[in-house]
């Protein structure tokens, strides 16, 4: 394994992210699998809007746009209301957010998430617009400070040495956290 890695690393040749730590780089990586399991064990998110709608998000994917440093969750959304006929609407959101640190918590969190896109099925015009605006400012709403990853005090110590992290990487196939 050490051999195939300095082989890369001597022919700049990309290696997928492995999770974990390593001490060599200073550095903990968190696969995309591993992130999509953990970000799975939150759901469903659900959430009243006006005392009029229920906003639920489900079945999240996980995508990580590494060109812009991000991470995009595309949900299911249902939203319920006692003023639809029928009394509920499916869609789909895509919500993308950079991340910041939470120290107390040791977690990667979701930072000023935002709705990129948002589809409702089953209805057109201007229901269609106000519905897609309620589901977007909820989708936002249940998204922000949503921790993406927490790690274990084992994963930022090595011996008597504890971590802090320091710089935050999305990668295409994971995200990589600078420890110092």
């Amino acid at each position: 394994m050490l051999h195939a890695i300095a082989a890369a690393a001597a022919l700049q040749i990309p290696m997928p992210a492995l999770a974990g730590f390593n001490l060599f780089l200073s550095e903990y990586t968190a696969t995309r699998a591993e992130l999509q399991a953990e970000l799975g064990k939150r759901f469903p998110l659900q959430q009243r809007y006006a005392e009029l709608f229920v906003v639920t998000l489900r079945d999240p994917q996980l995508g990580l746009d590494a060109a812009n440093n991000r991470a995009a969750i595309t949900a299911l959304l249902t939203i319920t209301s006692p003023l639809l006929r029928p009394p509920g609407v499916e869609g789909l959101v895509s919500v993308s957010s950079a991340l910041r640190y939470d120290v107390p918590a040791r977690a990667l969190r979701l930072d000023q998430p935002r709705a990129d896109r948002i589809e409702v099925q089953g209805l057109g015009g201007r229901d269609a617009e106000r519905l897609q605006q309620i589901g977007a400012v909820v989708a936002q709403e249940l998204l922000r400070d949503q921790a993406l990853h927490t790690f274990e005090a084992k994963d930022l110590t090595v011996g008597r040495k504890v971590y802090e992290i320091g710089d935050i990487t999305v990668q295409q196939d994971g995200i990589k956290v600078q420890l110092k």
